[in-house]
């Protein structure tokens, strides 16, 4: 067993522990740090793979944007932050829906790798990828995240009429 081998796996068992925390805790905000953990272990999975791209990828954009875009939707609609009693479910049907899910996942392995020799792809370039994302799609890629951030916008105003409401009511005045 190499080192590669033994970081995967401690990366691999972080990941798996801190997914593990993310749909068991009862605390809202830790939750959505513990995705941050979690995703995190994926992006070292991504770099100990070779797959640096992908790694800061998984970085900027999941840990980035998507687990703070949670984090400020919790924190501007005032949900409760603490321990919440209606967050508490049966843990059947999530573990069910969990083997489900593994079962496929472990079908699917097995019927595309099988037990045959895997014939080797031949991989694109750093290059090439750059070229690809920052030349036809940094377009698209501007508009989301133009998108996103009027609706991030708009979840603050929506969520907080109290903005706006002290200045309306001294121009009353």
């Amino acid at each position: 067993m190499s080192g590669a081998d033994v970081l995967l796996l401690a990366l691999g068992a972080v990941a798996v522990g801190a997914g593990a925390l993310v749909v068991t805790t009862r605390h809202l905000v830790r939750a959505g740090l513990h995705l941050v953990v979690c995703l995190g272990a994926i992006a070292g999975l991504y770099l100990v793979l070779g797959a640096e791209l992908v790694a800061w990828v998984q970085v900027l954009i999941y840990v980035g944007a998507v687990v703070i875009l949670l984090l400020f939707a919790v924190m501007l609609t005032r949900a409760p932050i603490g321990p919440a009693d209606d967050l508490d479910r049966a843990a059947w049907p999530a573990a069910l829906v969990g083997a489900g899910s593994g079962l496929g996942l472990a079908a699917l392995f097995v019927s595309a790798y099988g037990w045959r020799a895997v014939e080797v792809a031949e991989p694109g370039t750093a290059g090439l990828m750059g070229d690809r994302i920052f030349g036809s799609w940094v377009l698209p890629f501007e508009v989301v995240s133009v998108l996103l951030l009027a609706a991030l916008i708009g979840a603050i105003v929506v969520s907080r009429p109290d903005i706006g409401a002290k200045d309306a009511k001294e121009r009353a005045r």
